[in-house]
């Protein structure tokens, strides 16, 4: 590997590397009767993606399987029944080498598919499950913002620091194909996959060398460039190998709970002072802008992952007050995937969730991008508490307040509406 693209260790951190593969993610249509053959051949291109990339000096945090949308696969969508199946499909995929699933959405127009999600959530141990709330065929879909809300204040109840929507998001505007979990479905019934990179350090690195912000875009495109060739190259020979589609790689710069795999420590190395005061906004779209001019097969959100409790430097401006639930949503406008494993007040209303859930839903079809938001209300717990999370990647922060009252009026109605996206997008 060239300089830009060396495997470096990170210091602090034993034996880890400038980045990982998150996630090797794999798409398939299941079937309503759990198809052996398909997971027999999983197996095989598991190991052998495994194999491939681990010696290519590339460590693998997981392998990850994702379906078609749950509702489109099963004609019963009663909760015992998608339990039931969901129970099934995990240890199939277990047995296979995946450590966690992803049954895809529930859609708007089948409205008692989020009504499944709670019991899921709460009979599984590594299933994750999402809900769309807008996109650009069914546009914003009031009703599917409110259930989704309600998915979010029953999945806070599943655990006393309410873990359980760490395994739920809500999708705007999102594409199949995506390799990042929650938000990862298929479409289809042809095998594919794709490979979410843990990539934030790149970005630390190339700011800590460059003299000037020509050098920062240059170095983190050059690492990214570098990689990319390695891992589409390796990309390209499974797929011919395993018969298996390659969708591309998501370098989205996923975070890791230390200072120097930190997006907002990269933030803060184009000259921000704490990230959530202003110039934090440039910075993120500086970044975003590095990752769009970047040559590579792009595959998902391919921008900024902003999570609150997976970035330690977040994490930290969080507790101090610094940056807000409405930062990161402004944020989201030049660059990111959304609100991230946010921590709010466990006593958060459903009508307060589905307010900032609208918002999402509407930056995304205006601005014609994905978003997701994965909000954590954390029970007992009240805006300035702090976190008390005993989990390897996550930093403990602050729970951040909500500024919200229910919505009222034509915003309480039952309906859909379309917002075209802005005339300089189209």
């Amino acid at each position: 590997m060239s300089s830009s693209c060396r495997q470096e260790t990170t210091p602090g951190v034993h034996r880890r590397k400038t980045m990982n593969i998150r996630s090797i993610t794999y798409f398939m249509n299941p079937g309503v009767a759990i198809d052996t053959a398909r997971f027999a051949q999983l197996r095989d291109f598991v190991k052998g993606a495994r194999d491939a990339f681990e010696s290519n000096g590339y460590a693998v945090q997981s392998a990850r399987l994702a379906t078609v949308p749950f509702p489109l696969l099963l004609p019963n969508l009663a909760p015992d029944t998608v339990v039931a199946y969901a129970r099934a499909l995990e240890t199939a995929a277990a047995d296979a080498g995946c450590s966690y699933v992803a049954l895809g959405p529930a859609l708007p127009d089948v409205q008692e598919s989020y009504d499944a999600i709670p019991p899921v959530l709460a009979e599984t141990e590594n299933t994750f499950m999402s809900g769309v709330i807008a996109s650009p065929a069914t546009g914003v879909s009031l009703p599917a913002v409110r259930s989704c809300a309600r998915v979010i204040q029953e999945a806070a109840t599943l655990d006393p620091n309410g873990f359980g929507n760490l395994y739920f998001t809500a999708l705007a505007n999102v594409a199949p194909g995506g390799p990042f979990f929650p938000a990862a479905y298929h479409e289809g019934d042809e095998p594919c996959f794709a490979l979410a990179m843990e990539a934030a350090g790149l970005a630390v690195q190339a700011f800590k060398e460059a003299g000037t912000l020509a050098e920062a875009r240059q170095g983190l495109i050059e690492r990214i460039e570098c990689h990319a060739r390695t891992l589409s190259r390796i990309g390209e020979a499974l797929s011919k190998s395993f018969g298996v589609g390659f969708n591309g790689i998501d370098f989205t710069l996923a975070p890791f709970p230390a200072e120097s795999e930190s997006l907002g420590t990269a933030i803060e190395r184009l000259g921000v002072a704490s990230v959530g005061l202003h110039g934090s906004l440039a910075g993120a779209a500086f970044i975003a802008d590095a990752l769009d001019r970047a040559h590579y097969p792009k595959v998902g959100f391919n921008g900024l992952m902003l999570p609150v409790l997976e970035d330690s430097t977040l994490a930290k401006r969080a507790a101090e007050g610094t940056l807000s639930v409405k930062d990161l949503l402004m944020y989201s406008a030049v660059c990111g995937t959304g609100l991230d494993t946010v921590p709010l007040p466990g006593d958060t209303s459903r009508e307060a969730l589905a307010c900032v859930l609208l918002d999402v839903a509407a930056l995304a079809q205006r601005l014609a991008k994905p978003l997701t938001a994965r909000l954590m209300p954390i029970p007992g717990k009240g805006a300035g508490d702090p976190t008390t999370f005993d989990f390897p990647f996550f930093a403990n922060s602050r729970v951040l307040a909500v500024d919200a009252a229910p919505l009222t009026g034509l915003f309480a109605g039952d309906g859909m509406f379309d917002l075209a996206p802005r005339i300089s997008l189209r």
